[in-house]
């Protein structure tokens, strides 16, 4: 801690350290993402930067922090860590109209404290654009690398919570983070991320994190338990993590004094990659931890339905062109129907034929293997649909225009129809359990996803918010769409956070995104049903697992008890 100390003790005696490269400072007040804000922006260029080749980039929040200008000085003289530029931004004030009447509105926790990917893009989209505009004084152009693997991102307190979350949300952009006293407490849903940590599939971030003893313990929580929390969760699910603890209160002084040391450890080993855990044990039980998402068709308006039928061959509809197509067991797509009365949820019965929810007429239509239709219901305007080994039949019919009293239908296996619930704000995806005794309903105007137990009649009791799921911070709604479950019995939920994997008693156990961030709907597919098909906007994805799906069309079966 040599070199940190000593910056420190210059410091103290208000000497600051000679710098030997260039700061530049610009003000910016054209953001798009938080409008009317206003800030001065710091630029380091190290006398090293050739201004042809990028350069590395590190962003960090609430300016300039840690003597880091001084400090990159040395350490790339050393080559110690790569010719690197530094973008320091303040958060940003919205200036009152007559600042002697009113006052500022501050936007740093707005900005820093909550999660979600505003702040991310704000860097992406605004700040580092704008910093590729400005010329040094003897006019080199200033080049950043666009690659995660280059960068790095830190702040203290509240700053290193938004550092964090921009690596959290932008893994592509940011994989270097430095923590200093973080505030991953209750203020904005920063005491959410130790969890989400824990359940979220691993992401290319290296961190290292700092605090004292004697930190905050306020209204928003203990931040001094809430960052051991996080390296404890970092260290469950298998990331490159650091730290180093202290008994200081919340300043900036311990992450002064270590910053050198700390920041030489975040980039070890550049250009090599920051590596990809593998995950927890839960995650690598059901996952191949380097076999990602591949991409199975794209040029769609909008996918949704994917259903299976016995060989394991997938189909899905793309609702707006009115079309059904097939996924073959080599991965090839093509068209079943070419014109469908715009069916959006499906399903293959056990008598082989595909069960398609035509919002477009109103109906329920049977389609066998050579895609002759019959119409099996009529009258009502659904959106997906379960068929049972015995014949009997489950239909979403949400609340389209008040989003309140969303409806269940029953068909039974002679095709008589009955309401079967109400209430429900949007009722949406709809599946059974292995041993088809249990409907699951999820309300995507929620975060739940409803349990029912089936009556031999086809009606339904003891009706329960049963499955818990996570909301994105920007969102009030889960947008819980379809859902399967495999052999284990647990289940798969499409949200807008991704898919979302729960036990059998309710607890979502880990989160997986899809590559584009959009996620309707999912099926298990392939020869073995092992094989997760997603259909994501435009686009429909693959994934192969080390887990079975359970379809409804076959035999029930009796999943293992669950840990309570």
């Amino acid at each position: 801690m040599g070199l940190g100390l000593s910056l420190l003790a210059q410091e103290k005696k208000n000497e600051p350290p000679k710098l030997e490269g260039e700061m530049l400072r610009f003000e910016f007040k054209d953001s798009k993402i938080f409008p009317g804000t206003t800030r001065t922006v710091s630029v380091y260029v190290p006398r090293q930067y050739d201004g042809k080749t990028p350069a590395c980039v590190h962003v960090n929040q609430d300016g300039i922090q840690f003597n880091a200008p001084q400090v990159f000085d040395k350490l790339i003289a050393a080559r110690e860590i790569p010719v690197m530029i530094g973008v320091f931004i303040p958060p940003g004030v919205v200036k009152a109209a007559d600042s002697s009447k009113a006052l500022d509105r501050f936007n740093r926790s707005y900005e820093y404290d909550g999660l979600g990917d505003a702040y991310a893009r704000f860097l992406l989209e605004e700040i580092l654009p704008a910093v590729e505009k400005l010329q040094t004084q003897d006019g080199r152009a200033i080049r950043l690398s666009k690659s995660g693997n280059d960068r790095s991102i830190a702040g203290t307190s509240s700053g290193a919570i938004a550092a964090f979350t921009a690596a959290w949300e932008r893994p592509d952009a940011f994989t270097r983070v430095f923590s200093g006293i973080g505030t991953y407490v209750g203020l904005r849903g920063g005491h959410n991320y130790p969890t989400l940590i824990r359940k979220m599939e691993p992401k290319p971030i290296r961190i290292f994190l700092e605090d004292g003893s004697n930190d905050n313990n306020i209204y928003g929580g203990d931040w001094w338990i809430a960052n051991q929390a996080m390296e404890r969760s970092f260290q469950f699910m298998g990331y490159e993590v650091d730290h180093n603890w202290g008994e200081g209160r919340h300043d900036g002084r311990h992450s002064t004094e270590l910053f050198p040391d700390a920041f030489k450890w975040l980039w070890k080993n550049w250009p090599e990659p920051v590596k990809t855990p593998e995950g927890s044990a839960d995650f690598k039980k059901t996952f191949f931890p380097k076999e990602g998402w591949k991409l199975v068709g794209e040029g769609y308006q909008a996918t949704e339905g994917p259903a299976v039928n016995a060989n394991g061959e997938v189909f899905f509809n793309d609702v707006p062109r009115s079309k059904t197509y097939k996924v073959d067991l080599e991965g090839k797509v093509s068209v079943f129907l070419e014109a469908n009365s715009r069916s959006d949820g499906q399903i293959f019965g056990p008598d082989g034929r595909l069960y398609a929810v035509a919002s477009g007429v109103d109906k329920i239509i049977a389609y066998d293997p050579k895609g002759v239709g019959a119409d099996i219901a009529s009258g009502f305007k659904g959106n997906d649909i379960v068929v049972l080994q015995n014949g009997s039949k489950y239909v979403t019919f949400p609340d389209w225009a008040n989003r309140r009293q969303s409806e269940i239908i029953y068909i039974s296996p002679m095709g008589e129809k009955k309401v079967v619930d109400k209430g429900l704000r949007f009722s949406n995806g709809i599946c059974t359990s292995p041993d088809q005794t249990l409907l699951y309903v999820s309300d995507s105007a929620t975060h739940w996803v409803y349990s029912y137990q089936i009556q031999p009649d086809g009606s339904l009791k003891y009706k329960q918010k049963f499955f818990h799921l996570h909301v994105r911070d920007s969102e009030d709604e889960s947008g819980a769409d379809g859902m399967r479950v495999d052999t284990e019995g647990n289940l798969y939920v499409a949200t807008r956070y991704g898919i979302q994997i729960c036990d059998p008693v309710g607890r979502v156990h880990m989160i997986v995104p899809t590559p584009n961030g959009k996620l309707a709907n999912l099926t298990f597919g392939g020869k073995n049903f092992d094989t997760i098909y997603a259909c994501c906007g435009d686009k429909i994805y693959s994934r192969k697992v080390k887990i079975k799906g359970c379809n409804a069309f076959q035999d029930p079966i009796k999943p293992p008890r669950p840990g309570l």
